[in-house]
């Protein structure tokens, strides 16, 4: 969340950011100076009014109980009590209205970022050259089915729409490519997360998923709780309402989940199989860094995204994302986007977000700077180190051989046992 008196006081510079991303009817910045104007007023009347509520006690402690003085002190009181009261309920009223429309707004994009959607991201980096084939190659799906890697069917039967089951040597080569993912993180030094995959709305919220995007995941009836879209929501609130030693930070995280999304919307006619699915495996990196830490762990999870799909063999890019296809929470995004050879496409594998301080300030997550000055707001970045589903796409149209067999790349073949997958 954006802070208030940031919008109040930087409101030139802020109105700027959001622009990138909303319409100006969409900010509601003036209603917001408004009410928080309104909301200074009233706290400062109402703190007023209860300093002199208070100032009774003594007064009344120092009078003869059951006196004519004693009795107008009383009246005075109980009159001063109810205007209090009224304060507070007016106070309340316009604090939860200024949160409602502050709450809403995505965090405030990093001044170099340009404004527009997908249209307008920029290919920063390209990285090893596209896969010449001498044959007729095949798509994800009819190798899946071909090597029995893949069982879209029975996944659809159990499941409905939309949903994939990996079998045989396809379960294997997935299980690999996440043993792969957990081994490099660990030997840089992250701490490994087996989180939760149900969490609590104040989870959602802190991450920065609720209240706009409650549609987008899946919620238990008749609870409060909800699938995580992705462990980022569960590693966002490691720290909730806590407040850490500067010297703790910063702190590495990864984790390894399913992640449940409703995908809601049209599907390109080419996203079949792996490519959009609502139920899918990742191991996401996490870190909580001071403010001025933030950008120096911003490049280091970027390099570590791009150590992994370098250590594969697989063509890909880095796009860093114009500010209106950023996700809501973040600054500044990149992603990691990798050839896929049957559709002749490049899709993003990794997305390295900086959120700055929009989700330490919905979760309250803070530290005490070394130097004894006030605490400050934590700053969250989070990456997908990484999603497997759309990179065994890749994986398997890349490493395809004429005679219909995969070559498995050699960083995952201590993990499977085997060099390729053929028909059995």
């Amino acid at each position: 969340m954006i802070d208030t008196k940031r919008i109040v006081e930087q409101r030139e510079e802020v109105e700027r950011g959001l622009l990138k991303r909303l319409s100006k009817e969409e900010l509601h910045l003036d209603e917001i100076t408004t009410l928080y104007e309104k909301k200074k007023e009233l706290l400062r009347e109402y703190e007023t009014k209860r300093a002199e509520q208070n100032s009774y006690n003594t007064k009344m402690a120092n009078t003869k109980k059951g006196s004519v003085e004693f009795e107008y002190l009383l009246k005075d009181l109980k009159d001063l009590s109810y205007t209090v009261k009224e304060i507070e309920g007016k106070l309340t009223e316009v604090d939860e209205k200024l949160t409602s429309l502050v709450e809403v707004l995505p965090n405030v994009p990093d001044e170099d970022l340009v404004a527009g959607g997908k249209e307008a991201n920029e290919v920063i980096k390209t990285v090893g050259e596209k896969p010449v084939f001498s044959f007729e190659i095949k798509d994800h799906v009819e190798l899946g089915n071909t090597l029995k890697l893949f069982d879209f069917e029975r996944a659809t039967k159990l499941s409905g729409n939309n949903f994939a089951m990996y079998t045989g040597m396809g379960a294997r080569l997935e299980w690999a490519l996440l043993n792969y993912f957990i081994d490099e993180h660990v030997k840089d030094g992250y701490e490994m997360i087996l989180p939760p995959h149900i969490v609590g709305e104040m989870s959602g919220y802190s991450a920065g998923q609720l209240p706009k995007f409650k549609d987008d995941v899946y919620w238990l009836k008749d609870e409060n709780q909800f699938l995580i879209p992705t462990s980022e929501t569960s590693l966002t609130n490691l720290f909730r309402d806590e407040i850490l030693e500067e010297k703790e930070l910063p702190k590495k995280f990864f984790s390894y989940t399913p992640c449940y999304r409703r995908e809601a919307g049209s599907y390109r006619a080419n996203e079949k199989g792996l490519i959009r699915v609502h139920q899918f495996n990742k191991v996401e990196m996490y870190q909580f860094t001071t403010k001025s830490g933030s950008e120096k762990a911003f490049e280091e999870l970027v390099g570590k995204a791009e150590k992994i799909v370098e250590g594969l063999g697989l063509h890909y890019r880095v796009s860093k994302l114009a500010a209106g296809d950023c996700s809501a929470g973040a600054a500044k995004t990149y992603d990691v986007e990798v050839w896929m050879p049957a559709i002749g496409q490049y899709y993003e594998v990794s997305s390295i977000s900086n959120v700055r301080e929009y989700q330490s300030r919905r979760g309250n997550m803070r530290y005490k700077p070394s130097d004894g000055s006030k605490t400050e707001y934590m700053s969250t970045l989070n990456a997908s180190g990484l999603a497997t589903s759309r990179l065994m796409v890749a994986l398997v149209e890349t490493y395809q051989q004429e005679d219909g067999s995969i070559l498995v790349p050699e960083v995952l073949r201590k993990y499977i046992g085997v060099d390729k997958i053929g028909k059995e």
